[in-house]
């Protein structure tokens, strides 16, 4: 998509290039959406790929990964056999409809910041318990992403704010993970991807995605038995049942804690 609009494209090079983000302004960094429909508001873009940022990097600490990593880097990249929860970024990615192309230009920034019900890979950062560092215009902060989406296309960033990166503590990535998803056609968009983690500790884990209007994560002090996640999951806000041509929110909650039940039940299986 051409966008016939914009007047002038910065290349970012440091932080001081990033000024004037806000009305009539885009960042671009994959720009797999951005050119994917009309931007008729838009007048400026500010390219963030110049920032060099290394799009993941690992400590003692944990992982942490740029908003410019692509979605193929995220998955490709070689992480120590420990870190069994990285499994969850093949299968979020997996369950995006994108070529082998989208998924070598489209960013994880990019997933997070859109914050769309189908965003897997939003729903894995935030399955596995990961943080988002934004730069701000005064100070910056650091966010869990279980509370970093408000609803679709809606985030905690304010104006002039920029997602630098995500944090995943190293505990966190060491947990035991299971994956299930469910769509109305074999191609289509999910109809709902549910993610659970158990905790070294025992503690579990569930995140439900693309049947909501934002990652719903709930916790338990341990593997949660059926009829206990059902009443949790009866109990959560009807209000944040996703509702479109892929599914209508009684389907959605419904298959959604067909899906918990067997994620719980593979998490509950073996040592954690």
């Amino acid at each position: 998509m051409d966008l016939d609009t914009i007047r002038e494209v910065v290349v970012a090079r440091d932080r001081d290039d990033l000024g004037g983000l806000g009305a009539g302004t885009a960042v671009l960094a994959g720009g797999t959406w951005l050119y994917s429909e009309p931007q008729d508001g838009l007048e400026r873009l500010v390219d963030i790929t110049g920032l060099g940022w290394t799009p993941v990097e690992m400590d003692a600490g944990g992982l942490e990964i740029a908003a410019t990593c692509t979605l193929a880097q995220l998955t490709d990249s070689r992480y120590p056999e420990r870190w069994t929860g990285t499994a969850l970024f093949g299968q979020a990615c997996g369950a995006l409809l994108a070529s082998h192309k989208i998924r070598r230009t489209a960013t994880v920034g990019g997933n997070v910041c859109l914050a769309l019900p189908a965003g897997a890979v939003l729903a894995a950062l935030t399955a596995l318990g990961g943080y988002a560092l934004v730069w701000g215009q005064r100070v910056d902060r650091w966010i869990p992403l279980s509370q970093f989406v408000f609803g679709p296309g809606v985030t905690r960033l304010n104006t002039g704010d920029l997602l630098r990166a995500i944090r995943i503590p190293e505990p966190n990535l060491r947990s035991r993970t299971a994956f299930r998803k469910i769509a109305l056609a074999p191609l289509g968009r999910s109809g709902s991807v549910v993610m659970g983690r158990r905790n070294l500790d025992g503690s579990c884990h569930l995140t439900i995605s693309a049947a909501t209007l934002r990652p719903v994560v709930l916790e338990f002090d341990e593997v949660p038995g059926e009829s206990e996640l059902s009443a949790t999951i009866d109990a959560v806000n009807p209000r944040l049942w996703f509702d479109d041509p892929h599914g209508s929110p009684d389907w959605r909650h419904h298959v959604s804690t067909v899906l918990a039940i067997e994620v719980a039940a593979e998490l509950a299986g073996g040592s954690a």
